[in-house]
C-alpha cells in the first residue's frame, strides 16, 4: 500500500470517470477501478446523443430537460471533434401526438436551457419526400456523440491531472479500517481511501451488498437498451424521431458513414448485465417501428449488428420502464463516507461530477472551486464550429492519409492526431495496416495512452472499426495486441 487517496472510484464508466476528472482537477488524489475496460458497459450502448431528452418533457422532467439542454452546448465546446450538431426531423401525422403538442413541446426545448450555438425548430412540408412518409413535420437541433470515446477522453482528463486509472481490476472488497476503506483488489493490491464512490452502474446494488457488504440492497430498477444498425437507409446528415403506436419513440440516426443506427427499447431487465442481449422481440419492434414511417421497410434480414445496454436508474415506482426517471440520485452515508450514484445521462456526466463533489464537500475543506464547464477535454482545443479547418489542415500536413482517414483522425483524436501521426511522411512511416486504415502507430498510441489492452478495445470502444474489419484481421489484431 503506497498512500492513501483522497477519493476511490469504482467504475469506469462516464460518471465514474467524470468523477474522477472533476476530483483530480480539484487537487484530490484519485484511484479509478474498472473491472473490465472503460466505457465496456452501459457508457458504450447509448443512442450516442448528447441530448436534452424531448420526450422527458411529457413526464414533467423540467429540470432535467433545462440541464441537459445547457450541458448539451457546454460539451459541444469542451470536445467538438467526437461531438458535433445535427438536425432531428420529427414528422407528423394523424393518431400520435397533436401538431400543438408537438409545437408547444419543441418551443419549450429551444428556450429551457439558453441555446446560444444550435439552429432553432423550423416546420417542414414532408409532402414528396423520398425518405418519410408524412406530410409534414418539425426539425429542431440536438447533438450526436462518440459515447466509447467520450469516456476514455475523460479518463485520459483525469489522469493527465494525476488521477490513478487501473483498468481491468476489480475491488473484491471494501471494509472500514481505522477511519478509512480498505480497498482488496484482483490485482492482489491493498489500497485505502477516505471516501469511496460506488459508480458501478447495473452493478451499483451488487457492489453495495457483495463488496462493501451493506444489509440493504440499492433501490434501483434495470432497464435494457437494444440497438440495431443498417445499412444507410437514406441520404443526407438529419436524423429522424419517429413516434410508435405504443407512445415511446424511436431514433434513426446516420452512423459511421454507410449505416443507420436504430434504436432504442425499455425493457426491465433481471440477471448478469453483462449477459444482456438484444431479443429477437426487440430487433422486430425496432423494424417494424422505423418500417411504419420509412417508405423503405427495414427487415430481421437487414440488421448488421446490434448492441445492448443496462441502465441503473433510481426506483421511483413508475409503472412502465419507459416512465422511470432518468434523472441521477447522489445517496453519501456512513463512516467513513461512501458516495453511490444512481441513473444518470451522458449528456449530463459533467453536472453530475460536480453535484457529487458538492455532496463530498464537507470531507475536503481545502477543495478547489468547481472548474470543469470552460475546459476542453483532450483534443477538444479548438473552434467548436472549425472541424472542416481541422480536418483541412490535418490533410494539409499529411498529405498521403485518404480524406476519409483524414476525418475519421480528426473527429476520433481532434488536434491529438498530430500527436501520434507526428513526423510521418508517407503511408510507410506509420507502419503496418491492420484493417481499414488503422497503423501500428495508431495502434501503439490506444494502447500507451487510452488503455487499450484487447482488440476488441480498440475495434469497439475506441474505435467502430469493428464494422469494416474481417475475421482474419481481427485475429491478425489479436495477434499482435497479445
Amino acid at each position: 500500500m503506497s498512500h492513501v487517496y483522497d477519493l476511490a472510484i469504482i467504475g469506469g464508466g462516464i460518471n465514474g470517470a467524470g468523477i474522477a476528472r472533476d476530483a483530480a482537477g480539484r487537487g484530490l488524489s484519485v484511484l479509478l477501478l474498472e473491472q473490465g475496460d472503460l466505457a465496456g458497459a452501459t457508457s458504450s450502448a447509448s443512442t450516442k446523443l448528447i441530448h436534452g431528452g424531448l420526450r422527458y418533457l411529457e413526464f414533467y422532467e423540467f429540470r432535467l430537460v433545462r440541464e441537459a439542454l445547457t450541458e448539451r452546448e457546454v460539451l459541444l465546446r469542451a470536445a467538438p471533434h467526437i461531438i458535433w450538431p445535427s438536425r432531428f426531423v420529427l414528422p407528423f401525422r394523424p393518431g400520435g401526438r397533436p401538431w400543438w403538442m408537438l409545437r408547444a413541446g419543441l418551443f419549450l426545448y429551444d428556450h429551457l436551457g439558453g441555446r446560444t450555438l444550435l439552429p432553432p425548430t423550423r416546420s417542414l412540408d414532408l409532402r414528396g419526400n423520398g425518405t418519410i412518409d408524412a406530410p409534414r413535420g418539425f426539425e429542431y437541433s440536438d447533438c450526436c456523440v462518440d459515447d466509447a470515446r467520450l469516456v476514455v477522453l475523460t479518463a485520459r482528463d483525469a489522469a493527465d491531472r494525476g488521477a490513478d486509472i487501473r483498468t481491468r481490476t476489480r475491488c473484491e472488497r471494501a471494509i472500514p479500517v481505522d477511519g478509512l476503506w480498505g480497498l482488496t483488489l484482483s490485482s492482489g493490491a491493498e489500497e485505502r481511501a477516505r471516501v469511496l464512490v460506488n459508480a458501478a452502474g447495473p452493478y451499483v446494488s451488487q457492489f453495495l451488498t457483495s463488496v462493501a457488504q451493506k444489509n440493504e440492497p440499492a433501490r434501483i430498477r434495470l432497464i435494457k437498451g437494444s440497438h440495431i444498425v443498417v445499412k444507410r437507409l437514406y441520404p443526407g446528415d438529419q436524423c429522424y424521431i419517429l413516434q410508435n403506436t405504443d407512445g415511446r419513440i424511436c431514433f434513426a440516426i446516420p452512423w459511421q458513414n454507410d449505416f443507420t443506427l436504430i434504436g432504442t427499447t425499455d425493457e426491465d431487465f433481471s440477471g448478469d448485465p453483462a449477459d444482456a442481449a438484444i431479443s429477437a422481440g426487440e430487433i422486430s419492434y425496432l423494424c417494424t417501428a422505423v418500417s411504419a414511417w420509412f417508405r423503405r421497410a427495414v427487415t430481421p434480414e437487414d440488421v448488421v449488428w446490434t448492441y445492448a445496454g443496462v441502465r441503473s436508474l433510481y426506483d421511483d415506482g413508475a409503472p412502465a420502464a419507459k416512465e422511470v426517471t432518468r434523472d441521477y440520485v447522489l445517496d453519501v452515508e456512513g463512516t467513513p463516507p461512501l458516495l453511490s450514484v444512481y441513473g444518470g445521462k451522458i449528456t449530463t456526466f459533467r453536472r453530475l461530477a460536480e453535484a457529487a463533489m458538492d455532496r463530498l464537500k464537507p470531507y475536503f475543506p481545502g477543495l478547489k472551486p468547481r472548474w470543469t464547464e470552460a475546459a476542453h477535454l483532450p483534443g477538444g482545443d479548438f473552434p467548436c464550429d472549425g472541424f472542416d479547418a481541422l480536418c483541412a489542415a490535418l490533410r494539409h500536413r499529411y498529405w498521403f492519409l485518404a480524406p476519409a482517414t483524414s476525418v475519421r483522425l480528426a473527429r476520433a483524436y481532434g488536434t491529438l492526431a498530430a500527436d501520434w501521426l507526428g513526423d510521418a511522411r508517407s503511408a510507410a512511416d506509420l507502419g503496418p495496416v491492420y484493417g481499414a486504415d488503422l497503423t501500428q502507430r495508431e495502434l501503439s498510441w490506444l494502447i500507451d495512452h487510452e488503455w487499450a489492452r484487447t482488440a476488441e478495445d480498440v475495434l469497439w470502444r475506441r474505435s467502430k472499426l469493428g464494422m469494416r474489419f474481417t475475421p482474419v484481421q481481427v485475429a491478425a489484431l489479436r495477434a499482435a495486441i497479445s
